[in-house]
């Protein structure tokens, strides 16, 4: 089972880059992010002709989420458990052929003087309890993919020290995304790539940065114990951020064996 993740920034605006990119990868399921649309909007029919099953959480102009498999996709959760009162569309989960997957647009966080960033560190913390209290409990091997907005290490961004006060790589972060390796989730990408620093999955659309590498690694996908005793391969598929009018992050996959 092959697993990606992309953060689209607009379904609906990069929906050519979209249609290109699961045509050429043929993931078994595709973690969408940002959709930006709400779910009646969603572009179903388009993405659907390609063989997709397609569950959506959306918002209209923000946030959003999005599932898409080959096979059926089952007890969908929509929304991330712990508080009642957050309306923002950044949570789906579903299962695929036994595995559950869920897709994650975790809040940006800035700026760090606002309400945002511990909007974000609550969010973080609801996300590490879910883990802990359901799905680790469940037995059930699951895959956590999504734009996690937070750059573990100081080897996952192009300048740590311009950096050191952005929400992405405030220490408050990196402890909270830590918290949930700890829960014994594994970062795939960091499993198979242990030495390679500074590959990244953003580059932002301003000062030349993706023709410069000058990006971040903040996409990710997390892996429960039984799921990481069946990785085989995870990597960083550049292709789509070099196309025209591109998503300013690029896909993260992973091959689960059967």
């Amino acid at each position: 089972m092959q697993i990606a993740t992309f953060n689209v920034n607009s379904v609906k605006a990069r929906l050519p880059r979209v249609l290109e990119w699961l045509e050429a990868a043929q993931p078994d399921v595709g973690l969408l992010q940002e959709l930006k649309c709400v779910d009646e909007e969603f572009p179903r029919l388009e993405i659907e002709a390609l063989g997709y099953h397609i569950e959506t959480h959306g918002q209209k102009t923000y946030n959003g989420v999005a599932i898409l498999s080959k096979s059926q996709i089952e007890n969908v959760r929509r929304g991330l458990p712990g508080s009642d009162g957050d309306e923002q569309a950044r949570y789906i989960e579903g299962t695929v052929e036994g595995v559950r997957v869920a897709s994650i647009y975790l809040p940006n966080g800035n700026p760090v003087d606002s309400e945002k960033f511990p909007y974000k560190l609550s969010w973080m913390d609801r996300l590490a309890d879910h883990v802990r209290d359901t799905l680790i409990p469940s037995e059930q091997p699951f895959v956590l993919g999504g734009d996690y907005n937070v750059c573990p290490t100081d080897d996952d961004i192009y300048d740590p020290v311009g950096w050191a006060d952005d929400a992405l790589c405030r220490p408050e972060s990196r402890n909270r995304f830590r918290r949930l390796l700890n829960l014994g989730l594994t970062e795939a990408y960091r499993a198979l790539h242990p030495n390679e620093a500074h590959r990244y999955s953003y580059w932002d659309y301003v000062k030349g940065r993706w023709q410069k590498d000058e990006g971040l690694r903040i996409d990710h996908l997390l892996l429960s114990p039984r799921a990481a005793d069946r990785l085989q391969e995870c990597d960083i598929d550049k292709t789509p951020r070099a196309k025209e009018k591109p998503s300013d992050h690029t896909p993260v996959w992973c091959k689960l064996a059967a």
